[in-house]
């Protein structure tokens, strides 16, 4: 295995984002239609911070004993605004880090995807499961 391999070889380029001026219906539709568990929120090129899948649903079940599923997701999410939702306080990597180095500070921390920013714009994500699917090319 290349201990040494950038995460630029195995990140995501074409990143789905969102901004503040979006609504979580916008970010529901897009975690569904494209498949993916995170999704950067920008302000330009500029990262501002990262809403999970696992973000809207702590928040859209919180409430929803008796009552159709649907209409109690969009009244929650009117609720809040992805600014309120998202996480803010980000670590990122530079497109140079290794996978090793983006390995060790998802093993450390509690989430699943990392931004990957080069001379502060925005330029890919490395996820957990890239992660896995780059192991599993080196048997």
């Amino acid at each position: 295995m290349k201990k040494q391999t950038p995460v630029s070889v195995i990140m995501t380029r074409n990143v789905i984002t969102l901004n503040n001026a979006d609504n979580l219906e916008t970010a529901e539709l897009l975690f569904k239609k494209h498949r993916i568990r995170h999704i950067p929120v920008v302000s330009g090129e500029k990262i501002i911070g990262m809403l999970s899948y696992t973000d809207l649903l702590r928040i859209s079940f919180a409430d929803a004993v008796d009552e159709d599923e649907e209409s109690v997701e969009t009244m929650v999410y009117n609720m809040f605004t992805i600014g309120q939702v998202m996480a803010k306080t980000l670590i990122s990597v530079p497109s140079t880090a290794s996978v090793q180095e983006v390995a060790e500070i998802l093993s450390d921390r509690e989430f699943h995807a990392i931004p990957v920013v080069d001379d502060g714009k925005l330029v890919g994500i490395v996820t957990t499961t890239d992660l896995i699917n780059y192991l599993l090319e080196q048997f």
